[in-house]
């Protein structure tokens, strides 16, 4: 009986593990980067990136049969709208809505154009406060989805706001999720292109 040669034995499996990654790469479909100029195109159908709010600290501070509320906190580094869309798979959120305050480093935002079916990018490069961050969850297709705007302020007190599609937490975001119990669901909308809730579902 032959003998494997070792070298031969490693190729194989380096081999075999460069093709393992190759079918992960066509089969996993991650979101692309955002844009980093103003007005460039954003897909209403762009998925939410998982995992990039390892920071991430979730408690649940009522608890009643109606209603629960979280309060969910983000650290530097966290990346929030990934962190409430993994919060809200975890935690099995079928109808919410959130307020949220804190700081970033940075955001992309966006502007919907109705006639375009697309949101322009609103990108945000500096150290900002967070005015304001209001939001809801509701299900598609039976999954959990994030749905939330921001106003911020610069250095200087002027403000920008828009849809969010990124917000890069420095050094914290506190939000406070209040969970119903009763579904909410949502249906696409052919006139805009997007999603929307359906409150007779």
């Amino acid at each position: 009986m032959s003998k494997t040669n070792p070298a031969q034995a490693a190729y194989s499996l380096l081999a075999l593990l460069l093709l393992c990654v190759a079918a992960h790469a066509q089969t996993a479909s991650p979101a692309q980067p955002l844009p980093t100029t103003p007005g460039d195109i954003i897909s209403p159908s762009r998925p939410i990136p998982t995992g990039l709010a390892p920071n991430m600290q979730v408690k649940l501070v009522k608890d009643t049969p109606d209603e629960k509320v979280y309060a969910v906190i983000f650290h530097a580094g966290d990346e929030a709208l990934s962190g409430l869309a993994d919060f809200a798979n975890q935690y099995h959120i079928i109808d919410a809505h959130f307020t949220g305050i804190g700081a970033v480093s940075g955001a992309t935002l966006g502007w919907l154009n109705p006639a375009q079916k697309q949101y322009h990018a609103i990108p945000v490069t500096e150290q900002c406060e967070v005015l304001s961050m209001i939001g809801d969850i509701a299900t598609f297709n039976g999954k959990p989805v994030v749905h939330t705007h921001v106003v911020l302020a610069r250095h200087d007190g002027t403000t920008v706001g828009g849809h969010v599609w990124e917000l890069r937490v420095n050094p914290t975001l506190e939000v406070f999720v209040t969970a119903n119990s009763t579904p909410l669901k949502k249906k696409p909308d052919d006139a805009s292109g997007m999603k929307m809730i359906d409150p007779t579902q």
